[in-house]
């Protein structure tokens, strides 16, 4: 691989080969993706709504992560894809706006709330847990999946299956994600912080750290990437994180608009399709749509 990274003169190149490298090409599935969904033609929504102002914009910005493998990862050719992606082209086609006119930004767990709250997005759906210190500063559509935190381990360690097992062990996990609070407040363990998850990798493999936690899902992402090297402590998970679509606080118009839409994407297959073709070549189950919070 440092071969191949040091053929390259631009560094950005070789930033995003590494990332696509390490997350992709090492085996793994779930990369997937449908095809681009049928752009609604002409779609009327009421003079002032968020959903007028970017329908004749014909343009949205959407944040999501791009190192989370299933949900949210750039590759080689700098376009994300995953499940949380292929909802986001879902919304953006029923404001009449093709998926090549989606603005897609990096948004990790540390900077959801304010690339929100400053406008340097439309929307966010970055396996981004609701929750009700969130709801202080943002608003949610959703839940659209509900997954549950986890331990992803070394493959040829067998001391740890359950999160007591940390306690007063070093864990790694993301600034201001809601795992990284659960484990240091609730099972004790010193958390390692990084900015991403992908970044949680070195210091699992050469046992800086212990673990990595997060949801379940994007371990699963992780683990089917490298299986020889990694596995998840157990299959239980012991949290409950409802997933959702974050956007202005209190624009109600339109969270009570995107609610809608997903549920039309649970009874269209639209939602089951995009899941298949994402998440679901790993996690083979899929997901009904949880009861929307139309709060």
């Amino acid at each position: 691989m440092t071969t191949f990274l040091t053929r390259r003169k631009s560094f950005f190149v070789a930033a995003t080969a590494a990332l696509a490298l390490s997350l992709s090409a090492c085996g793994g599935s779930g990369t997937g993706t449908t095809s681009d969904p049928t752009v609604a033609d002409k779609p009327s929504f009421a003079a002032g709504t968020t959903m007028e102002k970017l329908s004749s914009a014909g343009t949205i910005k959407i944040g999501t992560k791009f190192d989370q493998p299933l949900f949210g990862q750039v590759g080689l050719d700098g376009k994300p894809i995953g499940f949380d992606v292929e909802m986001g082209k879902l919304i953006a086609a029923k404001l009449g706006i093709a998926a090549d006119k989606i603005e897609w930004k990096e948004t990790v767990s540390a900077n959801r709330e304010g690339f929100i709250e400053q406008g340097e997005v439309d929307l966010v759906i970055a396996t981004y847990t609701i929750n009700d210190k969130r709801k202080d500063r943002v608003s949610f559509a959703g839940p659209y999946y509900e997954a549950g935190q986890a331990l992803m381990i070394n493959k040829d360690d067998d001391s740890i299956k359950t999160p007591e097992d940390v306690k007063g062990k070093k864990v790694c996990s993301v600034t201001g994600s809601t795992p990284a609070a659960t484990i240091v407040d609730k099972y004790g363990a010193e958390l390692v912080p990084a900015a991403t998850y992908s970044a949680c990798l070195e210091p699992l493999r050469n046992k800086q750290v212990v673990a990595i936690t997060t949801d379940n899902v994007i371990l699963a992402g992780l683990v089917d990437k490298e299986p020889d090297a990694f596995k998840l402590a157990s299959d239980e998970t012991f949290t409950k994180e409802p997933y959702g679509i974050g956007l202005k606080k209190d624009d109600t118009a339109f969270r009570g608009w995107i609610n809608d839409q997903l549920e039309e994407f649970s009874k269209d297959g639209s939602y089951k399709k995009a899941w298949e073709a994402t998440a679901g070549s790993v996690i083979k189950t899929a997901p009904e749509l949880p009861t929307l919070n139309r709060y």
